[in-house]
């Protein structure tokens, strides 16, 4: 586990915003938007909509997130779907309550 990149990650409130998202995307994402039920995460659109930021800044969001473990990805057709890593997660605040 890389804690300093968990750090980068979670110092970001946009980040931090996505991955509350991800932990209840049935609150955040509106009836009808997403036509599928979460199973295998949220696809970035409508993350995008729901931090309403462009797409490359979104990825670039994204993309920290999975270098350092918080989310995880499942590519289904062209669509990318992304999920807590709530393993990962667990293990870092494990981390935290012990180090701190």
């Amino acid at each position: 586990m890389d804690t300093e990149a968990i750090y980068k990650a979670l110092s970001n409130p946009i980040r931090r915003q996505i991955l509350q998202c991800l932990k209840h995307p049935e609150q955040m994402i509106p009836k009808g938007e997403c036509e599928q039920d979460f199973s295998r995460g949220v696809c970035a659109g409508q993350i995008e909509k729901i931090a309403d930021v462009s797409q490359s800044t979104m990825s670039n969001h994204l993309s920290v997130l999975q270098q350092a473990g918080l989310v995880t990805v499942t590519k289904h057709g062209q669509w990318c779907y992304f999920a807590r890593n709530e393993a990962q997660i667990q293990n870092f605040l494990a981390h935290i309550q012990h180090a701190l």
